[in-house]
């Protein structure tokens, strides 16, 4: 998929709820994979949408007018064939947001084992994109 046929989605909500369903029609309207979301203060968050150029641009179409029907969409952008370096920046920001996250949990029983079961998943985001 990090071949020249993909682009790189991006739909920005104020609030969860309008992300959701923005994701939700984004993945049901086209052949597309939502990678992944990042937030941001004050409710802020995006969803990552990748796929080949024509699917991409349909599904963030449908996801930004579901975003506005739901909530607030703040901003959307379809990136065509990005180069390899920005997907790989995406990636590499949101895995490490995502273990410093993880790092600054505390860690009881519960929490504990769903660590181990975490980790002992093979399949990063980046492994999982790679391989397509």
């Amino acid at each position: 998929m990090l071949e020249n046929g993909y682009a790189l989605g991006m739909i920005e909500t104020v609030g969860f709820p309008a992300l959701v369903a923005a994701t939700d029609a984004a993945a049901k309207a086209a052949d597309v994979r939502c990678v992944t979301y990042q937030g941001a203060d004050a409710g802020i968050v995006t969803i990552y949408i990748v796929g080949d150029v024509a699917s991409v641009t349909a599904a963030v179409a449908v996801g930004e007018a579901e975003a506005r029907r739901v909530g607030q969409l703040r901003h959307s952008r379809v990136i065509p064939r990005p180069d390899r370096s920005v997907m790989q920046m995406v990636l590499q920001q949101l895995e490490k947001e995502k273990s410093k996250q993880a790092s600054s949990k505390p860690v009881g029983k519960a929490a504990g084992d769903k660590q181990k079961n975490a980790q002992s998943t093979p399949t990063t985001t980046t492994q999982a994109i790679k391989e397509e």
